[in-house]
């Protein structure tokens, strides 16, 4: 699978499934970490009233969605991070979250830094949780290229792709009422089986 093709598509939701298993590696405090991406939540500006860049919504945190696909999109929600990537053509504010992934690399990393011992869903589940598991501390990576084999925070296919009926879809989580109808939509995508999945 060609990811960079695969993040320049139209439509946040197809490539939201095709990234479930995708490897997410992470260099941080001189430490390769990674998890395989278990489950993902896509968001489709500027119509989808659950994502930052409704209504084409231009700020300074929002600026990133009208970038190359592949761009890294941060934001803060209390003290944890958010990792997003963008997707579609340049202009079009499409992004998909990352939400949960089972640990593929430094497992012994991941867990010294979620002081934890073993391997259960807590260790990565919950997009925040991730970011913590992978050494993301803040939005220093903010705008950086996913894609970019140099950079401390990437994309890579390094697994066989996930099949169409590995996949489920669910409505994404924790979305306010300004979504409205929104909130609905099946744009949540998890690992079927998986440990490594928000619980509802």
């Amino acid at each position: 699978m060609d990811l960079t093709s695969l993040l320049a598509q139209s439509d946040p939701v197809a490539i939201a499934r095709q990234l479930i298993g995708v490897e997410l590696i992470s260099e941080a405090d001189g430490q390769e970490t990674s998890v395989l991406l278990t489950e993902v939540e896509a968001y489709y500006a500027p119509h989808d009233l659950a994502s930052h860049a409704r209504n084409n919504t231009r700020t300074a945190r929002t600026e990133v969605f009208w970038a190359a696909p592949g761009s890294c999109y941060i934001y803060t929600i209390h003290t944890h991070m958010m990792l997003n990537v963008v997707t579609g053509p340049v202009g079009t504010p499409h992004a998909i979250l990352f939400r949960a992934g089972a640990p593929h690399r430094g497992l012994e990393t991941i867990k010294a830094r979620r002081k934890m011992t073993k391997l259960k869903r807590q260790l990565t589940t919950g997009p925040g949780v991730l970011a913590k598991a992978l050494g993301i501390k803040d939005k220093t990576l903010y705008g950086s290229d996913l894609l970019d084999p140099e950079n401390p925070l990437r994309l890579e296919v390094t697994t066989p792709p996930v099949t169409k009926d590995g996949i489920v879809a669910t409505k994404r989580i924790g979305l306010g009422v300004k979504a409205g109808e929104w909130a609905e939509k099946p744009w949540r995508f998890h690992l079927k089986g998986s440990p490594f999945v928000t619980p509802g």
